[in-house]
This record gives structure tokens, sequence and C-alpha cells, in this order.
């Protein structure tokens, strides 16, 4: 091989893996877009949050716990049925309520209310829930989300967003 072969061979080699490089680059920026995009919309979207309607206040019983349906805060105009949520409600007092996510903290499940131990279970995996949130058994790793609760104009109401709002500091 003489001198100017291997020029070429080198210029030839330095412009593939620049090639190689560029194209590279290219192909994770077209992908990394939407993973970056995706990871800040949350931050740059505000949360909407609304006060709904999910009964009259004669409809609640002091001491008892009953579930609400109401339109979930982010509907989807395709989602149909799945627009709708739901929510245990408890009386505590004559203008005192406690509202509960109706789902397992571990795994999203739909808990149910047993009134006669005062419970709530998860029945996909075990989670048991003591009347005040929190944890009493099974694998859920913190205590029920919890909704702030209002009474307005004779009906009371839960604050939703698109994911349950904690008020209550672990």
């Amino acid at each position: 091989m003489n001198q100017e072969e291997t020029k070429t061979t080198i210029n030839r080699r330095k412009f593939l893996i620049r090639a190689s490089m560029g194209f590279a680059g290219i192909a994770a920026a077209v992908t990394g877009v939407p993973v970056v995009s995706a990871f800040l919309a949350p931050l740059l979207n505000k949360q909407e949050e609304e006060w709904r309607d999910v009964g009259a206040l004669s409809d609640f019983e002091i001491g008892h716990t009953r579930m609400v349906r109401f339109e979930d805060a982010d509907p989807q105009s395709w989602s149909g049925t799945d627009a709708r949520t739901a929510a245990w409600v408890r009386r505590d007092t004559e203008s005192g309520f406690t509202a509960f996510s109706a789902n397992c903290t571990h795994m999203g499940c739909p808990i149910r209310w047993e009134a006669d131990a005062e419970l709530f279970m998860c029945p996909c995996h075990g989670g048991v829930f003591y009347r005040d949130g929190t944890v009493a058994s099974g694998p859920p790793p913190k205590r029920l989300a919890q909704y702030p609760v209002r009474v307005a104009d004779n009906q009371v109401q839960i604050k939703t967003s698109p994911l349950p709002i904690t008020n209550i500091t672990d």
C-alpha cells in the first residue's frame, strides 16, 4: 500500500465513523424527544382539580362509610364509563367527612369496605387497611390516599385531581 492509498483509506474510515455517529445521534434525538417530553409534560401541564358533588348531606349517616361514584378529574372523550371513578366517604361528625381512594396503594386494585370489621380489604393481594386508612396488614406500602371533602349548598363534595390527593403526611 502506498501513502496515497493509506490516506484514502483513513479518510474513508473517518468519513464512515463520522457518518455512523451522525446517524446514531439523529436516531437518539428522534427516540429521545418523546421520552423527554413524557417526563416534562406532567410538570408543564397544570393538574385539573375540581370539586365534584357526590351526594346530598342527608344521604350520609354519621359513623357510616359508603362508596360514591363521580367523574374522573382527567376524563378522555373516548373513555366512556372509564371516565368515572369512586371513593369511600365516611361521615365522622355532623360536618366532618373523610374520603378515601377506592384503590389499594399496592397495585391499584379496587378495595371494599367491611362494615362489621371496620376494615378496608383488597381482594387481590390480601391488603387490609384500618378505618383511618393506615395499613393493617399485607403488601400495601402506604396508607390509602385521601380526598379533601367539604359541604357546600347542602351537597357533599370531593376535590378531585388526576391522582388522589393525600392530605395526610406519611
